[in-house]
């Protein structure tokens, strides 16, 4: 069978890109980098149009950037679950550096009045009542915060034991 040279090359060429990209989805999962089209492509040095033109390569990156991660140590979790989580964290930093400015405009705001106080001239008895109102509220609304900062908390932990069942139950069937 006379088979043409140019024929013969382009499947070797096809054959040697092939192996790059199964090599880089590997490391990518031994790395535990994302594993993304585009990730993989750069890293195997083909274009993207090379994994969509091959149905089995595409498909093989998009399981294994599908799997969760994970080690030994604990339960396995997708990165979409993590990602989740770190959003998660983000905002409760978020949510506690303003909680931290409202205390030092608070602590302010008292240093001031006990420096205006300590100098004669403080207010009269209707504004300190007033004032020890809003303190009594502001107590009121931190400890709701509070309250619902918890709330928030058990919730995430129930999502984190629903996953973890969720993980079970898919890696059982």
């Amino acid at each position: 069978m006379n088979t043409n040279p140019l024929t013969e090359g382009r499947k070797a060429d096809s054959a040697r890109r092939r192996q790059r990209v199964i090599k880089a989805v590997n490391a990518a999962r031994r790395d535990g980098t994302a594993i993304t089209v585009a990730g993989i492509a750069r890293q195997a040095g083909v274009d993207r149009a090379f994994l969509y033109r091959h149905k089995d390569l595409l498909a093989h990156v998009h399981a294994a950037g599908a799997e969760p991660c994970g080690d030994d140590a604990g339960p396995l979790v997708s990165r979409a679950s993590l990602q989740a989580d770190l959003a998660n964290a983000l905002e409760r930093g978020n949510r506690l550096a303003a909680r931290a400015r409202q205390l030092e405009i608070r602590l302010s705001e008292l240093l001031g009045e006990q420096a205006w106080q300590e100098s004669g001239l403080g207010a009269p008895d209707d504004i300190d009542r007033l004032k020890r109102r809003i303190t009594s509220l502001e107590q009121e609304v931190v400890t709701l915060t509070g309250r619902l900062e918890e709330r928030d908390e058990e919730l995430t932990a129930a999502r984190a034991a629903n996953r973890q069942l969720i993980s079970r139950l898919n890696t059982n069937h």
